[in-house]
């Protein structure tokens, strides 16, 4: 484990690239998630675009921790940017590059964090983790394409009115096939 090779004198960094399982994943997952937070200061993660270090549609995350000088309560505080909601997507023709970093770089390398303006940029304490059994599936931000679906009209209304709009035009078309029956005399009904 990472753990190990950090020297215990709670100046040892890393920096980990997860996939997004790992973070809420239940039984196993979730302990690993807890002894991480006890021996460690967890005290960034960054959520990146989908596909950035695997398949197209594996989500990533970078986690950034200090080892303890102890092995028990040394998260107190998580900070998560989101760099994944309401960006375009990536790939050969568009290219995540280091300018998409230059704000979480200003908000990682703040003097003090909580003053940083950016949405993307967001706290959870120890505690509300612990609360979500210590789920890490947190800190993404509204996504904006979600917003146009709030305004959406009742289903069942919309149902109702696209049958009646379908039932108007069998009618058009059933009163075209008697009027061209009337004329050639051929039978021909539209269900």
């Amino acid at each position: 484990m990472i753990y190990n090779a950090l020297k215990d004198d709670g100046n040892t960094r890393a920096a980990v690239v997860l996939p997004d399982n790992v973070l809420f994943e239940g039984g196993v997952g979730s302990q690993i998630r807890r002894d991480l937070m006890n021996k460690c200061n967890l005290h960034t993660i960054l959520r990146l675009p989908t596909g950035i270090f695997y398949a197209q549609s594996v989500k990533t995350n970078v986690l950034f921790f200090t080892r303890g000088t102890t092995d028990q309560d040394n998260t107190k505080d998580v900070w998560v940017y989101d760099l994944r909601t309401n960006m375009p997507s990536f790939g050969k023709r568009n290219q995540l590059t280091m300018n998409h970093f230059e704000k979480f770089m200003k908000a990682y390398v703040a003097e003090d964090r909580s003053k940083v303006e950016d949405v993307r940029w967001n706290l959870f304490t120890r505690e509300e983790i612990a609360k979500k059994n210590d789920s890490l599936d947190i800190g993404l931000i509204a996504d904006e394409s979600l917003s146009s679906y709030e305004n959406l009209p009742d289903p069942i209304e919309s149902a109702e009115e696209a049958i009646a709009k379908l039932q108007q035009a069998m009618d058009l078309l059933n009163e075209v096939v008697e009027e061209l029956r009337a004329v050639e005399g051929d039978e021909v009904v539209i269900k």
